[in-house]
């Protein structure tokens, strides 16, 4: 039985921001918000699919349709 990796788990092979190739994706495709921690992924590290997320007060929540959920909350304390 093999584990099928989380939408933000190491090694990506999307942009979380954009959803493109991190082999094709130029440094400034990131939108500001993003970089300043402003801005959730939107899209899985793992396949490209666009995520459905959810912003919370405390956070957001993060469902990719192949890989899973991910929260903020959980991110935070790894």
């Amino acid at each position: 039985m093999t584990t099928v990796p989380g939408p933000l788990e190491s090694p990506l092979k999307y942009g979380v921001y954009t959803g493109i190739e991190l082999e094709l994706q130029s440094p400034d495709a990131i939108p500001e918000a993003a970089r300043l921690g402003l801005e959730p992924p939107r899209y899985c590290g793992q396949c490209g699919r666009r995520m459905v997320v959810q912003v919370r007060p405390d956070g957001w929540d993060a469902r990719c349709s192949r890989h899973g959920v991910v929260d903020s909350v959980e991110l935070g304390r790894r």
